[in-house]
Order: structure tokens, then sequence, then C-alpha cells
């Protein structure tokens, strides 16, 4: 679904107060599964990448960075998603020659390049499929508000641009929990991108803020002053635009779809059609590109984006405690 436009910060208005008794009980109903679910322990560290908002905040380029360094330090990770978008409740082993975006979703696709990535609902029969193959740890890719599974390391991901939109919770604005209950259970939070909302002063004093951006690979230079058309179908298609505006790219047509949307056989042919109408070159993102039929992907530009961090540093220190520990229990 697209995250509706009085979600976005500064925008509440009557229909999010009309709605916000209903999004008074959804906050209770996340504070009691906190309160009243058992969590089990995993027998090696759990990093959990998550956020307090529904739609896209920037976690999976976070999980992709953290596996990385993990793996850059000796420690070998193991993923696990939900597979948003995806018809299979596993758990499973991601492979790409196997499955696609319509049984796994996208993000387990991109994550399944790094290091081995399972798909599952239930993240505590993930860990446990999983720790038949011997992980050193294991990286949630979202899972903030699922209390199965005792995390080692909670990180709270946040867009700049979006901050914790109209500071209303589901249906009223996209919080999925109180902005406070969330923060005091997260050991950062990741502000990715400028921060144009004041996340940062709100944040201030409730725990640790790392910055980040996402950075275009080296491969967009290819399409600095080419005429562009692009689609996307991820949380916030605006910021993908304003990118590819941003590197140069005279773009002349733009298409948004829902976030996780599966992209069927005739859109494509569609959009292809209208690009080359304008003599555009078809540019989308990476996420959007694991979800096109493979038969009519020729011809797309598929943009890769890198997490760059403002401070290296800062994120090697939250991962000493694994690294040092050899990748056997933290806690």
């Amino acid at each position: 679904m697209k995250a509706p436009a009085f979600w976005s910060h500064g925008k509440a208005g009557p229909v999010s107060a009309l709605l916000s008794p209903l999004g008074i009980l959804y906050g209770y109903g996340t504070l009691a599964r906190q309160m009243f679910i058992k969590p089990w322990s995993c027998p090696v560290p759990v990093i959990c990448v998550g956020n307090l908002i529904a739609g896209g905040t920037g976690k999976t380029p976070v999980v992709m960075d953290l596996a990385t360094r993990l793996k850059a330090r000796g420690v070998k990770p193991h993923m696990v998603a939900r597979g948003y978008g995806g018809t299979e409740k596993g758990p499973l082993r991601v492979s790409t020659d196997r499955y696609d975006a319509r049984l796994v979703g996208d993000e387990p696709l991109l994550l399944s390049r790094i290091a081995p990535t399972w798909v599952a609902s239930d993240r505590r029969a993930a860990c446990r499929a999983a720790m038949v193959t011997g992980p050193m740890c294991i990286i949630f890719d979202d899972g903030f508000q699922d209390p199965s599974v005792v995390k080692d390391i909670s990180l709270v991901v946040v867009d700049g641009g979006y901050g914790f939109g109209n500071g209303h919770m589901i249906p009223a604005g996209p919080l999925r929990e109180p902005v406070a209950q969330g923060l005091s259970r997260a050991d950062a939070v990741i502000v990715v991108g400028d921060d144009t909302t004041g996340v940062v002063d709100q944040v201030a004093g409730r725990c640790p803020v790392l910055r980040a951006n996402l950075k275009p690979a080296p491969q967009a230079d290819d399409l600095t002053g080419q005429v562009v058309a692009a689609f996307a179908g991820i949380g916030r298609p605006e910021k993908f635009f304003d990118t590819l505006r941003q590197i140069g790219c005279d773009l002349r047509q733009t298409k948004s779809f829902a976030d996780h949307h599966n992209y069927t056989r005739a859109e494509m042919e569609s959009l292809k059609a209208n690009a080359a109408r304008d003599g555009c070159t078809l540019v989308t993102t990476e996420k959007d590109w694991v979800r096109i039929p493979p038969e009519v992907r020729d011809g797309i530009v598929a943009l890769a984006v890198n997490l760059v961090w403002e401070n290296e540093s800062e994120i090697e220190a939250l991962l000493d405690p694994i690294v040092n520990s050899g990748g056997n229990d933290a806690k």
C-alpha cells in the first residue's frame, strides 16, 4: 500500500484526529505483546535493525552494511526477514535460482547476495533453522516490535526526511508504537539522510544517534546527463526520483507504485513504450528490479546505492561486543 499523505511530517489534520482512538488501541496492542510474550534466547547474538513506522526507512541497506562489516571482521552472519510481498511463510533459506520476489519478497533476494538469508513469518523458527548451518550471529531485517526473540543489539532506522511522520499511530499516522516507548528498547538510532524533520532533537538524550547517507554506486555516473524515465515501488519513491535529479539526470517521466509491488509483464511493456516515446532510459531501484519478471528486465537500468556513515568508528564500536566474543554468546 501507499502511505496516506496525511501520515507525513507536519500533515496531521482532521483525518488523523478522527482515527487517533484506533491508533491508541494499536499502540496498546504493541505494548501488550512486549509485556506478555516471553522471548526466546538464541544461542548466538542477534542484531535487530528495525524502525518505529510502517514503510521504508533504509533498513535493508543498513542490514547489508552490517553483514559486510561483520564478515570483514571474521564473523559469519545469517540474516532473517519476513519477506514482505512474498507468499512463502518459511522458514526457508533464500536461493536466487529457486525463488523469486513473488515467493520470498524483494529484500531477502538482495540480502542473500551478501550472506545466507532466511525468510519466515516466525522469526524464532527462522533462527532455529539457521542454527543448523552454523551462523556466528543473526541479523533481523525488521522485527523491532517482535518480542519473540531476545535481541543483543537493537537499532532503529529513521529517514531524516520523513522522521516519525505526523507523530500518530496506525491508522492515524505511520507509527507502530509511541516514540518514547520504542526508543526505550533501542541501543542506537540511525538517521539516514538529511535531518529535515528534527529527528535528532527528538532523540537527543534518549539513546545514541548515528548518521548515514545513501549514495549512488559509482555506476550512477553513467546516467549523468541522460534523459531518464523512472519508476519505483518503495516506501518513498520521490526520494529515488530526487536522487536521479541530484546525479544530473534529465528526469522526464516518473511513475510510483505501492511498496513491494510485484510488476506484471504488461506494466513493464507499458513503461518501456512510454520511455521509448520520449527517448528515455528506463531506470528503477535494485529493490524494484528484482520484482520485475526476468523476461522483461532487458533495457531497464537498476540504480544501486551504498550506505555511507558519517562516522564509521561509531558503528564499528557497536559491533565490537559481537566481534570480540568470536560470534559466541555475547549476552
